[in-house]
């Protein structure tokens, strides 16, 4: 060989030595792994949710084949490829809703966002990294809670010596726990149980509670989310006088059975005296006589039985309508006892306009004193077909819906020793934004003013006016709650319903 030639290695040995090499330059460049959080990733219903992936080591991703999907590979939930989403192969429910954030690419970290959550996005998606013929892809859970309306919570009325109570809520992801309880923490067993889904995948829950027992109180309906452990619930008062009496016909029935046994059973023992007593002696009375004589003696004894089970009756229906004066729940109870007002509102009537003179007419025909100028009484939509309430109980219902801001209630009509200013009193409920406060006053006078929490906001508020106790008193409808009542000595003048779709703006300056 030549001086300072350089040498070569012979043909055995070239291969193995450059299948050495490209399997080492092979392995360097396509080997990684992808890593996803090792937790579920737990979020809101309708909020946006992030999944994180990464490529290890770290490496740049751009020149990479990504596809998030989730039961199978096509259609995918996201395909990022070239530097673009591929969206001919998404499935139509992701479309618009998911974006791939890659800021970090070049370190070969990317995340799927899913906006505005949704019910049917619960469940695993996988992470997968293609270069080339190499793949390698990670798993990662997206858990949804939904957590549902506050339980609404009434009662359906006597049943079986008990109170039917009923619970129900919806809006609720995954399935949640419902569970009664007492005061104290002890679970009672309902009666009946119901969840369903709506079109969005969530759970709507019915279940009713049969309480027999008189001492109670009260109970609470719990609905749980299982994931996030959040609790809501609501509570409902059973007072004791709503419980159903015992059935007269039944304690009647179970009084009389046992004399009717009696007398079947007398009968039979005469029917066999009377054939001995005709064998010893031939004066005895016959067995027809002693039978009627018998049958008017226990016919006299079940009267007056009956009588007895009647006046019994009788006094536990008069406890029982006292009752109602000691309990402000359950407005449609209250009902059975006040009369329905012969109230009319105008709904056509603008509020606050007083440029038209037309209108100026309309309303002064509507007042129950056209005399009297007033434009607090003036702005009233409501009127009553007679010349004030008459001397008894009476009720009516008006539909507030979702006006901002309107005043509801009565004012007192003064006849007598009463400057035209202060010839009014008003007793209103007031709403003014989220705001709520009782108000009595007199033109800009306060004598009651009272801010008020309400738990619903309510939709139809029902007024009852007991002019024999002298109570008005307001119930949300909405919820079946009550809201505030005004009490006093006595009612001096004429009541007249009011109702207008504004605040009365009294002037601070003027209030006490």
């Amino acid at each position: 060989k030549m001086k300072g030639s350089p040498t070569i290695p012979p043909a055995g040995c070239l291969l193995p030595l450059l299948l050495l090499v490209f399997a080492g330059v092979s392995g360097e460049a396509s080997w990684f792994s992808v890593k996803g959080p090792a937790e579920p990733i737990t979020v809101l219903l309708g909020t946006d949710a992030t999944l994180p992936c990464q490529l290890s080591p770290k490496q740049s991703a751009a020149h990479m084949h990504i596809r998030w999907y989730r039961a199978q590979l096509t259609p995918a939930v996201l395909v990022f490829h070239n530097g673009q989403v591929q969206g001919e192969v998404q499935m139509p429910e992701y479309e618009g809703r998911t974006q791939m954030l890659g800021h970090d690419i070049d370190t070969g970290s990317v995340a799927l966002q899913i906006q505005q959550v949704q019910a049917s996005d619960d469940g695993l998606y996988h992470c997968q990294f293609s270069d080339g013929f190499t793949s390698q892809e990670v798993s990662i859970e997206l858990q949804v809670v939904g957590l549902g309306s506050a339980p609404l919570v009434h009662m359906t009325g006597p049943e079986n010596n008990g109170i039917r109570v009923l619970c129900s809520s919806s809006g609720w992801f995954p399935k949640p726990r419902v569970q009664w309880r007492d005061t104290i923490g002890d679970t009672l067993l309902s009666s009946s149980e119901s969840q369903t889904l709506d079109r969005d995948g969530l759970f709507h829950i019915e279940t009713s509670l049969l309480v027999t027992d008189r001492a109670i109180g009260n109970v609470i309906c719990s609905i749980q989310n299982p994931i996030w452990d959040q609790e809501k619930s609501k509570a409902i008062l059973l007072p004791e006088p709503f419980f159903p009496t015992t059935s007269p016909w039944k304690v009647a029935l179970a009084c009389i059975l046992p004399i009717l046994l009696v007398i079947l059973a007398w009968t039979s023992f005469a029917t066999w005296k009377e054939h001995q007593v005709k064998r010893r002696e031939e004066k005895q009375l016959s067995k027809e006589q002693w039978e009627m004589r018998q049958m008017k003696e226990e016919t006299k004894s079940a009267v007056k039985d009956r009588d007895d089970l009647q006046t019994d009756l009788d006094r536990r229906k008069a406890l029982y309508k006292e009752d109602w004066k000691m309990a402000l729940l359950y407005p449609d109870w209250r009902k059975e006892l006040f009369q329905l007002a012969p109230v009319m509102i105008d709904h056509e009537m603008p509020d606050q306009n007083k440029s038209d003179p037309k209108t100026e007419e309309n309303r002064g025909e509507g007042t129950a004193d056209p005399s009297v100028d007033n434009s607090q009484v003036d702005d009233n939509i409501i009127t009553l077909s007679q010349e004030g309430f008459m001397l008894g109980r009476y009720y009516w219902e008006v539909d507030v819906e979702d006006t901002e801001e309107w005043t509801l209630g009565v004012y007192e009509l003064y006849t007598e020793d009463a400057s035209p200013t202060e010839s009014k009193k008003f007793r209103v409920l007031e709403k003014k934004g989220d705001g709520y406060r009782a108000l009595a006053f007199c033109s800009q006078n306060i004598s009651l003013e009272e801010p008020l929490q309400l738990e619903t906001r309510p939709l139809k508020i029902a007024i009852f006016l007991d002019q024999e106790d002298n109570d008005l008193s307001f119930y949300n409808m909405t919820d079946e709650t009550h809201i505030f009542s005004f009490d006093q000595n006595t009612f001096l003048g004429s009541l007249y319903p009011y109702f207008k779709r504004n605040s009365m703006a009294l002037s601070p300056t003027e209030q006490p």
